[in-house]
């Protein structure tokens, strides 16, 4: 069922705004793609800019933002256009159709409005259903991972896509739990995680459970396979000066797309030993800044889930 509410200017603040408008800089007549749409906070910002003369393409994998994207449609004279479907695929389809863009965004991970209904199962702070799918539709949800992966696959899962200290504990606990009765609430899975962890662990650090939960979101909605197979697909569709701005929030995708940049920057991939390029191969992104981009203070204190936020920038040489 979609919200009966829609969000306000208040209810959705996205991330780094003043920073990503002047990285993309979107001028009239261009082509701009926001692959996570949401609740359309980013795509209004940049539309603004195309003054009514441009394209929005706006992709989002999940159906509830139909109702946000319908708001925003009406709201700017620019040509909009919203692609269902989860975002690396999209962009891959796009970039397979010959479609050119001069600026496209990722704001990766898990939005506001999904955290904030807690019927989506992505918040450890309220029990709710264990789904956490960005994509209601899709096969495999929260549960499923909890009652039916083994306990290696789920400590593995908890430790690469959470960094839990505590992951085979964790891990081991679930299973002794699950058979005498499988998971369907987020609340019991916190329950098993706080008993499974040392007392003093319990604190600083944020909430135990959000590793765990963060990890869990990763694998059920692929979300780094997603980063890795959206990247090339953008710099395909980027025409030359297009530019690229991505937002992570945890170090996995950061460090994904730092390492992406800095193979795109290099150009040649001889080996280091070779005294001259043999392969004729030469840069395809130029960093602008070379360092991520953080938050200001002032961000922060207006927004606190805006802390972890990292934005990364390039632009396609020509």
């Amino acid at each position: 069922m979609l919200p009966s509410v829609l969000p306000t200017e208040t209810d959705h603040v996205p991330v780094l705004a003043d920073e990503v408008l002047t990285a993309l800089d979107p001028h009239p007549g261009e082509t701009v793609v926001d692959c996570t749409f949401g609740a359309g906070g980013h795509s209004a910002m940049l539309a603004a800019r195309l003054r009514g003369d441009g394209k929005l393409i706006a992709i989002d994998r999940d159906p509830t933002v139909e109702q946000y994207f319908e708001r925003f449609r009406r709201s700017t004279a620019a040509k909009t256009r919203l692609l269902s479907g989860e975002f690396s695929t999209v962009l891959e389809q796009l970039a397979e159709n010959g479609v050119k863009a001069d600026a496209i965004l990722m704001d990766l991970g898990v939005s506001s409005m999904q955290l904030d209904r807690p019927d989506r199962g992505f918040s450890y702070a309220v029990d709710a259903p264990l789904d956490m799918r960005m994509d209601p539709s899709a096969d495999l949800s929260a549960a499923d991972v909890v009652n039916e992966y083994s306990e290696q696959d789920l400590a593995q899962i908890f430790k690469s896509y959470g960094e839990e200290r505590y992951a085979r504990q964790i891990a081991r606990a679930i299973l002794r739990q699950r058979m005498k009765q499988p998971y369907t609430r987020t609340g019991e899975l916190v329950d098993t995680i706080k008993a499974s962890i040392p007392a003093p662990a319990r604190f600083g650090e944020g909430h135990p459970a959000k590793r765990v939960f963060q990890a869990l979101r990763i694998e059920v909605n692929d979300e780094l396979g997603a980063v890795q197979r959206a990247l090339p697909a953008a710099l395909e569709m980027l025409r030359p000066g297009g530019r690229l701005a991505v937002i992570s929030f945890h170090s996995l995708e950061d460090r994904i797309v730092k390492q992406f940049l800095r193979n795109e920057e290099q150009g040649c991939t001889c080996p280091p030993e070779f005294p001259i390029c043999n392969c004729g191969a030469s840069p395809s992104l130029r960093a602008t800044p070379r360092r991520a981009i953080r938050p200001s203070a002032a961000e922060i204190a207006r927004n606190p889930r805006s802390q972890s936020a990292r934005l990364r920038v390039a632009v396609k040489s020509g």
